[in-house]
């Protein structure tokens, strides 16, 4: 079995002694003190606040650009719009404190080492609201989607799929051939695309197209 090096920061010495304890008898993780220096590196911080307020949002941001390591917060408040300032900030995986027992956080932790997050249960619908709510209230009328793409992006892209070229795009949208050109650079700069199918590769993955 494969060991996740893995550091815990709590908040408190109490919960520091806690979910150390927890952590250094399970064959799943390996522990080892958390530094910018340590050796091994840590490949997931398991982060125990009461919170998520701006204290903790700066740790997140410091962890996730002076290290590789994946932040798994153990907290005792969150709600869906500190769910997705912690997201921003590099948040791999969240827990409620009643929920962390060993056997769950130390999934948590082998999860997030894989590359995979998650989430409480309960907040994946309700954040799924809000976004659907953002999009449609707010991106929306904007022309703007989660996903990066402009509508009149999504437009251009959706006859390159076509196999229409650059004038018949032009002629369809009343655009200038020069705009339709800027519209696909604009694309596959933004997203770091190799090129024009690979632009509507990602629209299609997006359900977009």
């Amino acid at each position: 079995m494969k060991r996740t090096v893995t550091a815990v920061h709590a908040q408190d010495p109490i919960s520091q002694a806690g979910v150390t304890s927890q952590l250094r008898t399970r064959p799943e993780t390996s522990l080892v003190e958390w530094s910018e220096t340590a050796d091994p590196a840590p490949e997931v911080v398991v982060l125990v606040v009461d919170t998520v307020d701006e204290d903790v949002l700066r740790l997140l941001r410091h962890i996730t650009r002076t290290s590789k390591a994946r932040p798994v917060l153990v907290t005792t408040d969150i709600d869906e719009q500190k769910l997705v300032s912690a997201a921003e900030c590099g948040g791999a995986g969240v827990i409620r404190r009643a929920e962390a027992t060993p056997e769950h956080l130390v999934h948590v932790i082998g999860t997030v080492a894989k590359g995979a997050g998650h989430l409480p249960s309960d907040l994946v619908g309700r954040l799924l609201e809000e976004v659907g709510r953002l999009q449609g209230q707010v991106l929306g009328p904007r022309g703007l989607h989660f996903t990066g793409l402009a509508a009149r992006e999504v437009d251009v892209l959706r006859l390159v799929a076509e196999g229409y070229d650059t004038a018949d795009i032009a002629a369809k949208l009343s655009y200038s051939e020069r705009t339709i050109k800027n519209v696909l650079h604009a694309v596959i700069t933004r997203l770091q695309l190799r090129n024009r199918s690979h632009a509507v590769a990602y629209a299609m993955r997006q359900g977009l197209i």
